[in-house]
C-alpha cells in the first residue's frame, strides 16, 4: 500500500495555518480538480478526494489536534478516530458529499449557477437540520444551449399543520444531555483514553423532549407533501453539474432548519449532434460536383438554420467550423463553442446516361491532368463496375 501523504503537505499550508487559510487552500485545489472540470480523469479525481480527506480532517478542531499528536494512525481502525473513515474507504461521492455542504453556496458554485450562501445547520443543542434531497432533471441540448426554465414535482417532509413544526407541548430540556444535545464518551484505544462528543441518544441531538406529543405526527413536527418547484437552469450546463436549491429539502424534526433540494443534470441523447465540450459536432453529405466547385448549403444547427459554404475543392472526411454556433459558457455567454461539420462526399449509386456520358468526359479531362489516377476516373469506373 502506498504511503499516505501528510495532510498539510497536500494542501501546501503549515501546521500555524488558520481556518481561513485552510479553506482557501482546499478550495483552490478542489476547484482545480473538480470531477465536473476533469471529466475521466482519474488523477484528477484521486487529487480530488485526497485534498477533501485532508481538509475535511484539518478543518475540525478535535480531529486536527489528534493529527497533529497522532498523524494518520488517529484514523486508522482502532485508532480513536471518532469514526473518520481512511482514505482507502473515502470515495468520491464521499467527497463530492463533503464538497457540497461546505462549498455548495460560496463563490464555487456561483461560478456556475450564482447560487447564495449555504444555508446554517442546526444550532448546538436545537432541533437538526432536514435532509437534502436530489432528483434528476433530463434535458435537450436545445434547452442546453439556451438555457431554460423547469418545473419540478417531488415529495418533502414540511411543518406539521397541526402543531406547527413544534411537534406537541409539554417540551423540556432532555434530562440525558441538559439541553446540549450533546454527550460526552470516553473510550480507551492503544493510544490511551479518547473523548469523543456524540449526539444524544435520547433526544437525538435537538436537547429537548416532548411530553404531550401531536397525534398527526407522533412528535416529529413534520409529516410528507408533494409539492412542485420552478428552478432556472442556465446556459451551458453539462452532465453531472447540480444546482442546489437552499431550503427546498426536508424541513428538520420539530423545527429544526430545512434541508436542501439538489438537482442533478442530465443531458439527453440527441439524434443530429455529439456535444464535445463546448463545441456540437455533425454530418452533412454533399455531392461530388458540390466538393469539387464549392457551393453554399443551409445546415441545421440547435439555434435554426445557418449558412454553410463549401470551398471548392473540399474532401471528403474534411471538417468545417462555424464559429461561435455551439454551447455558450455558463454565465459567460460571450464564450460559446463551435460547430463542427464532418463533410461526407455522397457518390451517387445510379446515372442516367446524360449524367454518365457527363462523368465520361470529365474523366477524360482528369485523366490527361493526373495521367490516370484523378477522382472522376475512379468514379466513373465505379459505375462501371
Amino acid at each position: 500500500m502506498a504511503t499516505k501523504r501528510d495532510y498539510y503537505e497536500i494542501l501546501g499550508i503549515g501546521k500555524d495555518a488558520d481556518a481561513d487559510a485552510l479553506k482557501s487552500a482546499y478550495r483552490k485545489l478542489a476547484v482545480q480538480y473538480h470531477p465536473d472540470k476533469n471529466k475521466g480523469n482519474k488523477e484528477a479525481e484521486e487529487k480530488f478526494k485526497e485534498a477533501t480527506e485532508a481538509y475535511e480532517v484539518l478543518k475540525d478542531p478535535a480531529k486536527r489536534k489528534q493529527y497533529d499528536q497522532f498523524g494518520h494512525a488517529a484514523f486508522s481502525q482502532g485508532g480513536g478516530g471518532g469514526g473518520f473513515r481512511g482514505f482507502q474507504d473515502f470515495d468520491l461521492s464521499d467527497a463530492l458529499r463533503s464538497f457540497m455542504n461546505d462549498f455548495g453556496g460560496d463563490s464555487f458554485f456561483s461560478d456556475f449557477f450564482g447560487g447564495g450562501g449555504r444555508r446554517g445547520g442546526g444550532r448546538r443543542g436545537g432541533p437538526p437540520a432536514g435532509r437534502d434531497l436530489q432528483v434528476r432533471l433530463s434535458l435537450t441540448l436545445e434547452e442546453i444551449a439556451t438555457g431554460t426554465s423547469k418545473k419540478i414535482k417531488y415529495k418533502k417532509m414540511e411543518k406539521c399543520p397541526d402543531c406547527g413544526g413544534s411537534g406537541g407541548t409539554g417540551v423540556q430540556n432532555c434530562s440525558q444531555c441538559g439541553g446540549s444535545g450533546q454527550v460526552r464518551r470516553v473510550s480507551n484505544s492503544i493510544f490511551g483514553q479518547m473523548v469523543n462528543v456524540v449526539v444524544c441518544p435520547a433526544c437525538n441531538g435537538q436537547g429537548q423532549t416532548i411530553s404531550n406529543k401531536c397525534r398527526t405526527c407522533s412528535g416529529e413536527g413534520r409529516k410528507q407533501v408533494e409539492t412542485t418547484v420552478s428552478v432556472n437552469i442556465p446556459a451551458g450546463v453539462a452532465e453531472g453539474n447540480y444546482i442546489p436549491l437552499r431550503g427546498m429539502g426536508d424541513v428538520g424534526a420539530q423545527g429544526g432548519p430545512a434541508g436542501d433540494l439538489i438537482v442533478l443534470i442530465e443531458e439527453e441523447p440527441h439524434k443530429v449532434f455529439d456535444r464535445h465540450g463546448l463545441d456540437i459536432v455533425t454530418e452533412l453529405s454533399i455531392t461530388a460536383p458540390q466538393a469539387a466547385l464549392g457551393d453554399s448549403v443551409m445546415l441545421n444547427t440547435l439555434e435554426g438554420k445557418v449558412k454553410l459554404t463549401v470551398a471548392p475543392g473540399t474532401q471528403s472526411e474534411s471538417i468545417l467550423r462555424l464559429r461561435g454556433k455551439g454551447i455558450p459558457e455558463v454565465n459567460n455567454a460571450r464564450n460559446r463553442g463551435d460547430v463542427l461539420v464532418k463533410i461526407h462526399v455522397a457518390v451517387p449509386e445510379r446515372l442516367s446516361s446524360e449524367e454518365k456520358e457527363l462523368y465520361q468526359k470529365l474523366m477524360e479531362i482528369d485523366s490527361k491532368k493526373t495521367g490516370g489516377g484523378g477522382f472522376f476516373r475512379k468514379a466513373a469506373q465505379w459505375f462501371e463496375s
